[in-house]
């Protein structure tokens, strides 16, 4: 008999086929009642304990709220008799990421105690109303986020605090789903970009739906369980005994002791201080990081050696020489690594970085350039097609519909759209700030930026910014008031957006899923979140003993923040002298140079992507990468055949990142026990 049900041809096909089924079957719409109801879990459910934990002890939920709400609704789908697809569960993987990682309250926590902080008393009153209320209002003294004072400026009007959190995050997501849309047809339709990392939320997504799959066949026989579920099941556990060794031990130990025990250094052992003797000005750590020993060897092999070869150039051996030449001025002995990165960029690294960004910008606009003639000289030069068989393009724009493809120039339309009501938003609040800095930032930099950043992170994983460049703008613009400082720029990364659109393509997930996804979880970000920081905000102080974290970080980033805010009213900012036109120019070539020489002996250029990455990391980033990439090469390869292992690794990798989220859960459950029951009598 005809099988006419599609859900169940998608399962047979996954089940026969024993290579990569990434990017095979037909496109299906991930948004269902499924993710609304995981949508309303993760915001009301694990939102609060994410601020709880980032308060308490600078940590995030994200990875946990992801793996747990993903494992939480195959388990039920299971008992329910049902199945979730794997582009349901990929939508809720982004779902659960996004309301995880999105507190957009938490700049008015921040705010108040910038108004009160002892470190900016001098300039507490010329914070407008528009940012915070001020500290006489009832709104501040009583810590009550209802007040009118929140809701409405005396300055401003309509332009409050709140009003201006509502309206910098749905501009935000607008221009993060517009620009990000046309950066991955750029980056993954036409450059073809291998983003080496997508393929772990896409696998984990795709182990997950087969675990929901009925463990009978139709004959009523018993089911073999598929691969990536027993790979994505023995790396999850595993996964769970570190995390409950790294991360549930010192938080266990921490509520009944006064020092908590930690068996491995959290986030690093500093190392600096000890060899400085030696290495003057070098940047030496170790860190116990088994994911990113996972991600040196999904990365390709070339991308990870580039980056600790730059690292050992630059922080182990260049510091040290380029000290003894004087070139970092305000470095001194006994300095921790943190500290020392800080000084060391001022002074000579963060040039090189900007000139090295130029270089990656540069390189990959001839590259477009440079495919988009040869695939007009492919067009040209080809037969035309037979009678019967469809036009090519006609094709594309079959399987572009299928994939939820929307036109480019919407895209360019949403970005462009938000750019103009973000820029014109803080011409209204900051009327005598330079608005041509404002079109530079919005309709210039942003793309080219947003390029960069998403053709390093479809090279090598990850990104690169620009560091200070606003701060240096605005210096440099003449403008005295701080008022600046607190106003939206239209200043975008969203690089990584193109990577999420990657994912959804493998997954076979349509585009217009995560849009849907979009319009109904952003007031459920805005209520929970407002919600959960109203009341831990009026339960107590924030920053206070009750958040140690926030406590004792809180004043030190108060501290930078004064120096920032009052940098455009200085004679001599340390900003502007950190960017030295010389050192950007002979970093822009240096790296055209590297470049052009791999290219010309035929070697991998993505080596010049990883040494990008690389420059002035301290050790503890690279390291981990470049043993991952190592035991890939000389014993994962040998041992389980390479094309094997590289269908093995995003299984495993997905599964490792589950079980520390699952640890990390755990620990935060703990946590808030322990919080609201610390007072009780009894």
């Amino acid at each position: 008999m005809k099988e006419n049900n599609p859900d169940k041809k998608e399962i047979r096909v996954q089940n026969l086929i024993t290579g990569d089924d990434l990017e095979k079957g037909r496109f299906i719409d991930g948004f269902s009642r499924k993710t609304i109801l995981g949508a309303l879990f993760v915001a009301f459910i694990m939102m609060p304990g994410s601020i709880f934990l980032s308060l308490m002890a600078g940590q995030s939920l994200g990875t946990a709220a992801e793996w747990v709400t993903i494992i939480l609704f195959a388990e039920l789908a299971k008992r329910s008799f049902t199945r979730l697809r794997r582009q349901e569960i990929y939508i809720l993987f982004f779902v659960a990421s996004t309301i995880a990682n999105s507190n957009p309250f938490h700049v008015l926590i921040w705010n108040q105690y910038l108004l009160q902080s002892p470190q900016t008393t001098s300039i507490a009153g010329q914070i407008p109303d528009w940012v915070v209320p001020s500290a006489s209002s009832p709104a501040v003294q009583t810590r009550n986020l209802i007040h009118p004072d929140w809701w409405w400026s005396a300055s401003r009007g309509f332009f409050s605090p709140i009003v201006m959190v509502v309206i910098g995050y749905i501009l935000g997501r607008l221009s993060w789903y517009g620009l990000g849309y046309v950066m991955f047809r750029v980056t993954s339709d036409h450059e073809r970009l291998p983003f080496p990392i997508a393929p772990i939320a896409s696998e984990g997504s795709t182990a997950l739906a087969e675990s929901t799959e009925r463990e009978e066949d139709a004959d009523g026989a018993p089911k073999k369980k598929s691969w990536r579920w027993n790979m994505f099941s023995i790396a999850a556990s595993g996964g769970i005994l570190f995390g409950c060794l790294y991360i549930l031990l010192p938080v266990f130990t921490g509520l009944f002791f006064k020092k908590p025990i930690m068996i491995f250094p959290i986030p690093f052992i500093d190392f600096t201080s000890n060899v400085e003797g030696v290495l003057p000005a070098s940047l030496i750590s170790l860190s116990i990081d088994i994911g990113a020993i996972f991600i040196g060897m999904i990365i390709p092999t070339e991308i990870a050696l580039g980056m600790f070869t730059a690292t050992i150039l630059t922080s182990v051996i260049g510091n040290p020489i380029l000290q003894h030449f004087g070139v970092f001025r305000h470095w001194t002995p006994g300095n921790r690594l943190l500290v020392n990165q800080m000084i060391l960029s001022f002074d000579f690294w963060m040039s090189v970085s900007v000139g090295l960004s130029l270089g990656v910008a540069i390189i990959g606009i001839l590259n477009i350039i440079k495919n988009i003639r040869r695939n007009r000289k492919k067009a040209n030069a080809a037969a035309p097609a037979a009678p019967t068989a469809p036009p090519p393009d006609q094709l594309d724009r079959k399987a572009s519909k299928e994939r939820g493809d929307f036109p480019i120039w919407v895209g360019v339309g949403l970005f462009l759209l938000t750019t103009c009501l973000i820029a014109w938003i803080a011409h209204i609040l900051v009327p005598d700030f330079p608005i041509w800095i404002m079109i530079v930032f919005g309709f210039i930099w942003s793309p080219i930026n947003t390029y960069i950043s998403a053709r390093l992170i479809g090279l090598t994983g990850s990104g690169v910014g620009v560091p200070f460049l606003k701060e240096t703008s605005f210096i440099l613009s003449g403008y005295k008031g701080v008022d600046i400082w607190f106003a939206p720029m239209p200043l975008f990364d969203h690089g990584a957006a193109a990577q999420r659109f990657r994912e959804l393509e493998l997954t076979r997930t349509r585009f217009t899923s995560i849009f849907k996804a979009e319009l109904f979880i952003f007031p459920i970000v805005l209520l929970s979140s407002f919600l959960f920081y109203w009341f831990f905000w009026h339960l107590t102080q924030i920053p206070s003993d009750s958040f140690p974290f926030a406590a004792r970080t809180w004043p030190v980033a108060a501290r930078q923040a004064y120096l920032i805010y009052t940098a455009n009213s200085s004679e001599q900012p340390l900003l502007l002298q950190a960017l030295n036109p010389k050192i950007i120019g002979g970093g822009m070539v240096a790296g055209l140079g590297i470049f052009g020489i791999l290219s010309l002996l035929g070697l991998p250029v993505i080596f010049f992507y990883g040494m990008v990455g690389g420059v002035c990391a301290p050790l503890h980033a690279t390291l981990p990468l470049f043993i991952g990439a190592l035991l890939k090469k000389y014993y994962f390869n040998k041992k389980f055949g390479k094309e094997t292992w590289a269908k093995y690794l995003p299984v495993l990798a997905a599964g490792f990142s589950c079980g520390i989220g699952l640890a990390g859960m755990i620990a935060v459950a703990l946590s808030l026990a322990s919080y609201c029951t610390r007072d009780l009598p009894f």
